[in-house]
């Protein structure tokens, strides 16, 4: 009875230089291969639940808004029991648009703060260093 050969991973027992080159070519694509498999279909569970949540965000604006006009309508609807309808709604009306108006002049001013954007001061201190640079050369 002959001896067995050594497990060899399918190659002959006196595999080539070349051969045994193959077949870690060819593990090594087919891991790269699973790993691409892996990454896409981690990419798309990823995606999925990015998707659901900007949805469920999207549909949780709405609600709000809705909710702040429901809101609105109660307030108008408490100032009616002392006032009539007509100035209830009204009051609520000129309330939003005090608001809006708050609103816009802060929001402007900020916007002027920001404007030009541009990094002052990062550009100052980048002037320096350049400067500081050069008559470190010199």
């Amino acid at each position: 009875m002959g001896a067995k050969a050594p497990y060899t991973c399918g190659m002959s027992a006196s595999p080539s230089l070349g051969g045994a080159a193959k077949v870690v070519a060819d593990k090594a694509r087919s891991i790269v291969q699973l790993e691409l498999a892996l990454a896409a279909a981690e990419l798309k569970k990823k995606l999925l639940a990015l998707g659901i949540g900007i949805a469920l965000l999207a549909a949780a604006g709405l609600f709000a808004i809705l909710a702040v006009g429901f809101g609105l309508a109660t307030i108008a609807a408490a100032l009616a029991t002392v006032v009539s309808t007509w100035l209830a709604l009204l009051i609520v009306t000129g309330a939003l648009f005090a608001l809006v108006a708050a609103c816009a002049l802060i929001g402007l001013r900020l916007i002027g703060k920001g404007t030009p954007p541009v990094p002052e001061q990062a550009i100052a201190e980048a002037k320096l260093t350049t400067e500081a640079f050069r008559n470190g050369k010199h």
